[in-house]
């Protein structure tokens, strides 16, 4: 009995080491902060698409998407209030699936504003974000739930 309990423990302290190892990995580190921002970043500016304490939202949609819409320029922007702060919360629960689905919605994002002139600066910020999503669905193949 008292070998078994010794295996046992020795067997517990070798997988906490090995936890304790991972957590203070600098990639599992990496992971944590992307999953963090991935997370904030869409949900707060989706969320100021009805407020515009940040910004007048509307700014960024460019006149050619705003003609071929078939609803308001306004009302677009409020749908992609919805669909940032979907993917903020789809990032939190599943980030192996929804840091891809941020990545592509930044890459819109920046097709999108390279048609509006004096916003080519904004678009290599979220250019950034998307490298950064992309990091974060790699790391997310190791270090998330499944």
């Amino acid at each position: 009995m008292f070998l078994m309990n010794t295996t046992v423990d020795q067997i517990h302290a070798a997988a906490s080491t090995a936890a304790d190892k991972v957590g203070s990995s600098p990639a599992y580190q990496a992971y944590r902060i992307l999953h963090f921002g991935l997370v904030v970043a869409p949900i707060l500016a989706g969320l100021d698409k009805f407020f515009h304490l940040l910004v007048n939202w509307d700014q960024y949609l460019p006149g050619v998407v705003a003609r071929m819409s078939p609803v308001p320029p306004h009302t677009l922007m409020l749908i992609v209030g919805v669909i940032e702060i979907v993917a903020g919360i789809g990032v939190a629960i599943k980030p192996r699936i929804f840091a891809y689905v941020v990545a592509a919605w930044l890459a819109v994002i920046i097709i999108n504003l390279l048609l509006i002139p004096g916003y080519f600066d904004i678009a290599l910020r979220d250019f950034g974000l998307l490298l950064a999503a992309l990091a974060l669905g790699g790391l997310s193949q190791q270090f998330a739930r499944r």
